[in-house]
């Protein structure tokens, strides 16, 4: 379910989500691949102390 949310509304996750399915993935894996992404978002959030920005995630 945050897998499908967040490729309709997070930009960094619907980024990920367009170049997949450019490349001919299946939905799920383009779900499973989104939940990755937003672990290790979080991840990176919680490990930094920084708030989210998704400039920053773009970029990289």
């Amino acid at each position: 379910m945050s897998g499908t949310v967040s490729i309709r509304h997070n930009p960094v996750v619907k980024a990920l989500a367009e170049r997949l399915s450019s490349r001919h993935k299946a939905y799920k894996q383009i779900v499973c691949a989104a939940m990755r992404k937003l672990l290790h978002l979080v991840y990176g959030v919680v490990k930094s102390g920084k708030p989210f920005d998704p400039q920053i995630a773009l970029a990289g």
